[in-house]
């Protein structure tokens, strides 16, 4: 028995927030120091282990990329007592071979977002700056335990994914599109920040399943991406990911070893916060 208790997040993307794979369901209302956040925690057990859903947008899809308030989802979770969060999202492929229907295990990001608070140190809870080292973007041990149970589902896969977020709620113009494959982007969404980055400052082990969509729209043949075609294509593959949570809630609290692994990830974060000097 390790000194942390694992417990998992599950923050459900578009078409991705269903309680009915949790047992033992208990809804609960919270509020945080930063709000309320996107819906009720359910918490509940997947093959026994403990862990909370939250629905991203809100269980009807009510909240738009840039109204989520990221910083309170983090926190309602991290006060819940969650040591991991396991994030599913719809991307766009910027990439010809990440077929639509594809799964992609994000390992990096570039930011494109400009209206979101990208951080817990506001002087809201305590002073100071601080300054957090993004590379590795995402929890590696929890990565690797993804691509582990994808692999044993024989779900067609990418093991690495650079993500770009956009700010939204708009689709990409043709150049930007273009602008964001010269950058060496794999695929594009609006949500993975600055939530990765919330999840680390919070000193919590987050790894994301990208589930592309479309082609966005850099392509000179095929259609342009559209709200019809991304829902449609994320319903009829989120049993996939479904599945995957099922086998990998369980897996990830049989591992034995995340002692360590949050002992310095949350010593990372407390050794690059600045405080004033008085």
């Amino acid at each position: 028995m390790g000194k942390y208790k694992i417990k998992i997040g599950i923050i459900g993307g578009s078409g991705l927030d269903d309680p009915d794979i949790l047992d033992n369901r208990a809804e609960r209302k919270v509020t945080t120091p930063f709000g309320d956040p996107s819906d009720i925690l359910i918490e509940g057990t997947i093959g026994g282990q403990e862990c909370v859903l939250l629905a991203r947008h809100g269980r009807r899809h009510t909240i738009m990329p840039s109204a989520v308030n990221f910083r309170a989802n983090i926190w309602a979770l991290k006060e819940a007592g969650c040591t991991h969060i396991l994030a599913s999202t719809a991307t766009g492929s910027l990439r010809e071979d990440i077929v639509p229907g594809d799964l992609v295990v994000l390992n990096d990001f570039i930011d494109r977002t400009t209206k979101r608070a990208q951080s817990f140190f506001d002087g809201t809870l305590e002073e100071g700056v601080c300054h957090l080292p993004m590379y590795p973007a995402f929890c590696e041990e929890t990565r690797m335990a993804v691509i582990k149970a994808l692999t044993a589902l024989g779900f067609k896969h990418h093991t690495k994914g650079t993500c770009v977020s956009i700010e939204g709620p708009r689709f990409s113009s043709r150049a930007e599109s273009n602008m964001f494959r010269s950058w060496g982007a794999d695929v594009i969404n609006m949500t993975t920040c600055p939530e990765v980055v919330l999840a680390k400052e919070a000193g919590i082990c987050y790894a994301a399943v990208a589930m592309a969509t479309d082609y966005d729209c850099w392509r000179d043949h095929g259609d342009s991406v559209s709200v019809s075609d991304v829902l449609a294509t994320f319903k009829k593959n989120a049993e996939k990911v479904t599945a995957l949570f099922k086998d990998i809630v369980p897996a990830i609290g049989s591992m034995g070893h995340w002692d360590d692994i949050i002992d310095n990830l949350r010593g990372t974060v407390n050794g690059n916060i600045m405080k004033p000097s008085h």
